[in-house]
């Protein structure tokens, strides 16, 4: 397996790509070559300050980068020699067998599309982003990357969302839902009440990969048993910056408060270990990255903000999604559901 690893995206690169690549390479003896696109001479530098003579670990120049505040459409156009178009283009040639980057997300969705193209049977591609609630690990999809959706746009987010659930995360039979304003089915706008008669149709087919449990709404996404929950980018790239928000709120707000005096200072220790396990369960430096489902290849789309750990997770992620071949899953799911289109 080959991995094209975006060396210059998100906030603290190039350093965090590389020491991430670094770990990664130590995990997972099946990775044949991760090749870290970006300025050669400044990766150089990186490989000798964090001691990364991997062998496997190949650097591919790219003068370009495309920095976190542009538009990434329109960067990608002007900047052809960026770390991520380079990146995504050894996926379209074969060279690499997926692309990880923390960079800008637009840019990275759109080098995806515009190279990549969609799968067969997918009209627009969709960002799953892995929410920890108390059965395991819930996706919102779209979480970014198409945010004038259509409701049929996400009846295609259904199957691919259930089919990622199935084959990376092991659930059986994923249960999906609608956002909505709340959880009768006569509630939400008309957006939400096509996308909802569009999976109960493809539900009552017999052919749906996953059960639909309806609307539901915002508390839902930790508190019930759901595995894929459905809305166009816009929204969903809004809830997801809002939970991000409010973790690290309440992270620092129990550390005030654990520093007012000396006895809540001794039960914070005590409890460190089960701060620990929530801190890791609900950070996105474990979940790593999230796939930009759809496209014809596999794109890992990392925080913005990512750590080496979040990098090697990112990988990982990477890792997975082309092992078990999500992929040709989800074409065969979306040719049994409609044959011949």
């Amino acid at each position: 397996m080959k991995i094209a690893l975006d060396a210059m995206g998100g906030d603290h690169a190039p350093t965090v790509n590389i020491v991430g690549a670094r770990d990664a390479l130590k995990k997972y003896p099946d990775i044949e070559t991760i090749f870290l696109v970006g300025n050669s001479e400044l990766l150089r530098q990186e490989f000798e300050d964090h001691q990364l003579t991997d062998p496997r670990a190949v650097i591919v120049d790219a003068p370009d980068v495309v920095e976190m505040h542009e538009s990434g459409a329109k960067a990608l156009r002007r900047k052809k020699k960026s770390s991520i178009s380079i990146a995504t283009d050894m996926v379209k040639s074969g060279a690499a067998d997926a692309v990880v980057s923390a960079g800008n997300t637009g840019a990275s969705v759109a080098a995806a599309t515009v190279k990549l193209r969609t799968l067969r049977g997918v009209d627009r591609a969709g960002i799953a982003s892995a929410l920890p609630n108390e059965y395991g690990i819930c996706q919102l999809l779209d979480a970014g990357a198409n945010p004038e959706a259509k409701p049929e746009h996400l009846a295609t987010y259904a199957v691919m969302g259930a089919v990622y659930s199935h084959y990376v995360l092991g659930v059986k039979q994923p249960k999906i839902g609608i956002m909505s304003n709340g959880e009768e089915d006569e509630k939400g706008t008309k957006f939400t009440k096509e996308t909802f008669s569009l999976i109960k149709e493809l539900e009552f087919s017999g052919t749906a990969p996953f059960d639909f449990v309806g609307n539901v709404e915002g508390h839902d996404l930790f508190e019930s048993d759901l595995n894929v929950v459905l809305c166009d980018g816009f929204t969903g790239n809004i809830i997801l910056k809002s939970c991000e928000a409010t973790a690290k709120a309440m992270s620092k707000w129990l550390k005030v408060e654990f520093k007012r005096n000396p006895i809540r200072i001794l039960g914070a220790i005590i409890a460190k270990g089960a701060f620990n396990a929530v801190k890791k369960k609900s950070s996105y430096e474990y979940v790593g990255g999230s796939p930009l489902l759809g496209v014809n290849g596999v794109c890992i789309i990392g925080h913005g903000g990512s750590s080496a750990l979040a990098i090697e997770n990112a990988i990982r992620v990477a890792r997975e999604t082309v092992n078990l071949k999500v992929n040709p899953h989800i074409e065969e799911m979306l040719d049994r559901i409609s044959p011949g289109s």
